[in-house]
């Protein structure tokens, strides 16, 4: 299992419309048989920030999602309301072992 955290800070104005275009990333993401969770947090003490927390059942998968038509959309949706360009960090799982999820 590969867990990605990828870490976007949003410009003010555009928190509600970030907000929204991820949560249709997200609903249209997880039908993907390649991935077993994707959540979309928000930081309490700074609603610019975001963390979106990727979970992957293969080591391909994060590649074939990157081809869907709903991640194309949020990419180019999203872009301009980025206050610096998003980063990720990738993790393996380590428990539980055979990622329940």
């Amino acid at each position: 299992m590969l867990v990605v955290f990828v870490h976007v800070h949003v410009k003010p104005e555009f928190v509600e419309a970030f907000r929204q275009a991820s949560i249709e990333n997200a609903r249209n993401s997880v039908q993907e048989p390649g991935i077993a969770r994707f959540d979309v947090c928000q930081q309490s003490d700074d609603p610019c920030r975001f963390v979106l927390i990727e979970a992957y059942r293969t080591p391909d998968a994060p590649a074939k999602h990157k081809e869907t038509a709903h991640y194309a959309k949020w990419r180019d949706t999203v872009a301009p309301m980025m206050a610096e360009p998003r980063h990720s960090v990738k993790y393996s799982n380590v428990f539980p072992d055979d990622a329940g999820w």
